[in-house]
Order: structure tokens, then C-alpha cells, then sequence
């Protein structure tokens, strides 16, 4: 992987459905071009689910913030709104046509969370492994601030066909208290 002198980007909107694909094609341009490509399809999902958990449950108001930021081996993607009312993943009905979006932001990341942002609200988050270590196993003690809560997960994973990490199996999830 290639040394570049940004590693963090920053994009402040309305979480309005026009938008969210707008968001996805920036948060995809950035990966590229820091030629992080293997992780776009999970950044992608992950920050759409974010941004619709915005538009459909915060307030006062849908402004928001979305963080990309690269610090050694990770790719943490946050997501920060005026709400301070922290998500809590819940048990979903097979049939229900809502509620898997964090369910799907656990499943996908190496590890997520939410915390209070002092008086402004709250930050969502998830980490993705860059590609030169997306075949390391996270360190076994997650790292967690004061009020912050997170649920971390640890998969296998097997090399594809085109060189690309892909979880061998779902692993369980646990929930990690703040």
C-alpha cells in the first residue's frame, strides 16, 4: 500500500435519501484513490446504513457529519448527528421489512460502536481492516472510551478467487458493554 499525505476526509449533509447515494460515490472515490478498493463494497454499505438510520430516527434535525479516517491499519467510517440518543441493535422478526441495519454494520466490520458527543449528540462508527492487514485477527480487548458502547465480532476469513478477504462463516456477536 502506497503512502499517501491525507488519510481522513470529511463531509457534512442533510441524511436525505438523494444524498446517501451522493455520500456512497465520495466515500468510493476516497478508497480509490488511497487504493484501499477491496474495502469499498463494506464502506459503502456501512455508511448508507448509517446515514438511513439519520434520516429515518434523528432529531432534531437530519444534518449530519460522515468521517473516513485511515490511522495505520484501519479505516474507521463515523457518522455524526445532533440526537444523543444512542442506536441499540434489537431482535428482528424473519419477516420484519426493517431494524438489520446495524445488525448488518456488526456483521460486516471488524468492530462498531456508538458514543456520546458531549452535548452535540452522538457518533456511530464501524473499522474495517486495510488490505495489508485484512488477514490479521483483531486484538482480543477492544479498546473503549467512558459512555461509549460497541460490539465487536472476529472472523476468519479465506482468500477469493481475485485475492480479496471474505469471511469464511458468520461469527456469533457480542455485545460489549461501555
Amino acid at each position: 500500500m502506497t503512502s499517501h499525505p491525507s488519510r481522513h476526509c470529511t463531509v457534512e449533509l442533510q441524511a436525505l435519501p438523494s444524498r446517501i447515494g451522493q455520500v456512497r460515490r465520495i466515500v468510493s472515490a476516497h478508497l480509490r484513490y488511497w487504493q484501499l478498493n477491496p474495502l469499498i463494497d463494506r464502506a459503502a454499505l456501512g455508511v448508507t446504513e448509517l446515514l438511513t438510520n439519520v434520516h429515518q430516527h434523528a432529531r432534531p434535525d437530519k444534518l449530519c457529519t460522515v468521517e473516513l479516517e485511515v490511522l495505520l491499519d484501519r479505516l474507521t467510517v463515523s457518522v455524526r448527528d445532533h440526537d444523543p440518543r444512542l442506536p441499540v441493535v434489537e431482535d428482528v422478526e424473519p419477516l420484519a421489512t426493517g431494524g438489520r441495519g446495524l445488525a448488518m454494520v456488526a456483521a460486516m466490520s471488524e468492530s462498531w460502536g456508538a458514543r456520546p458527543d458531549g452535548e452535540r449528540g452522538k457518533v456511530v462508527w464501524f473499522t474495517l481492516p486495510t488490505a495489508a492487514s485484512a488477514l490479521v485477527v483483531p486484538a482480543l480487548v477492544p479498546r473503549l472510551t467512558a459512555g461509549e458502547t460497541s460490539v465487536r465480532r472476529f472472523t476468519q476469513v479465506e482468500p477469493a478467487l481475485d485475492g480479496a478477504a471474505r469471511p469464511a462463516r458468520a461469527p456469533a456477536r457480542s455485545a460489549v458493554p461501555g
